[in-house]
């Protein structure tokens, strides 16, 4: 899991005390396929969209487009915000705690061989919409960032 060089700033200062920072998560489809971008992630094996840590100063559907092509080789189009949570306080391996406001976006695929990109990944694959809510290794908080994103409801939730 590559950490940001702002945050390994912030913890030389405040070591592993909780963080409050922003993250993007790109629910990515492919809707002639009927199918949705999942990523197996090196730190825990679960299943999951693409997310990533949203950097200061970007926006943060910027950053899901970023997160996409860095962690998957795919170029997409971000759709829309499908909402806004917080996540509960995680402790990482190394004692860092970190807790995140996450912005959740419907995307589509626009391009490219999807790959893992950048080491944070070990596999991706495009799972059948049909099949995500018994699709084996998938967290449940990320099973409803998924819904949110492929509810087809117009307004974000929060």
């Amino acid at each position: 899991m590559s950490t940001p060089e702002f945050i390994r700033r912030l913890r030389r200062h405040i070591g592993h005390e909780p963080l409050w920072l922003a993250g993007a998560t790109a629910v990515i489809r492919d809707r002639s396929a009927g199918t949705v971008l999942l990523v197996r992630r090196a730190d825990s094996g679960a299943w999951t969209p693409v997310t990533g840590i949203i950097d200061p100063g970007e926006k943060p559907a910027a950053a899901a487009v970023r997160e996409a092509e860095e962690e998957a080789g795919v170029r997409i189009e971000v759709r829309r915000l499908a909402q806004v949570g917080v996540t509960e306080l995680i402790t990482y391996g190394n004692g860092d705690q970190a807790q995140y406001i996450d912005h959740t976006f419907e995307c589509e695929w626009i391009s490219g061989e999807a790959h893992p990109a950048d080491g944070e990944n070990t596999e991706v694959r495009w799972v059948p919409e049909a099949e995500l809510t018994t699709f084996d290794g998938i967290p449940p908080h990320m099973q409803g960032r998924m819904g949110a994103a492929l509810s087809g409801e117009e307004r974000a939730r929060f």
